[in-house]
């Protein structure tokens, strides 16, 4: 259940004021929000699935050592690359959507889905299902990033101004580099 918890948390606070919440907040000026929760939150289960079979699979196939410091590592670089996307970030750009008459759970499913394609979260939920059942990854990882849309539908672009992206992305960098450390030093 520990599992649960941190893929939960961190993919979560990596969500905040990412793409997928500003898909979702367009997406929501367009479709009702149901329609939007659910092809996100399908696409999101798909994708963290595969992510979580993949890690598990590397668990297996590599030393639990090596993987140890690979995850310390891979974590230490999210939070290099966070870190780095503050410098010159004064804000984020805004993502135009093309609005699909008939079939829109497909179309924000698929949406979804392509943009996360080799997302850190993506690479977040491989890496934990590398040190932690992959079951208990999955659910964890497709918690936080349903609530993370969930939350963005809801609240719409009102979150952006109660928490700036800035500090949205400083909260996961030292996330990062928390569980980067904390991987690396058993």
């Amino acid at each position: 259940m520990e599992a649960v918890f941190i893929a939960a948390a961190l993919v979560f606070v990596a969500e905040l004021g990412d793409k997928s919440q500003l898909m979702a907040m367009t997406f929501a000026t367009r479709y009702r929000a149901r329609t939007v929760v659910l092809g996100m939150g399908i696409a999101c289960a798909l994708i963290n699935l595969a992510s979580a079979l993949v890690g598990e699979a590397l668990g297996n196939l590599i030393p639990e050592h090596v993987l140890q410091v690979v995850a310390g590592v891979v974590f230490l670089v999210f939070a290099a690359i966070t870190a780095w996307s503050l410098l010159g970030q004064e804000h984020e750009e805004e993502i135009s959507v093309v609005p699909h008459s008939g079939r829109a759970l497909v179309t924000v499913g698929l949406a979804f889905a392509l943009a996360e394609l080799g997302d850190k979260t993506m690479f977040a939920t491989m890496t934990l299902a590398t040190q932690y059942s992959w079951y208990w990854v999955w659910i964890g990882s497709t918690i936080g990033m349903v609530f993370s849309i969930t939350l963005a539908v809801l609240l719409g672009k009102q979150i952006l101004k109660v928490l700036p992206v800035r500090a949205v992305h400083a909260v996961a960098a030292l996330l990062f580099a928390a569980l980067g450390i904390w991987l690396l030093l058993g």
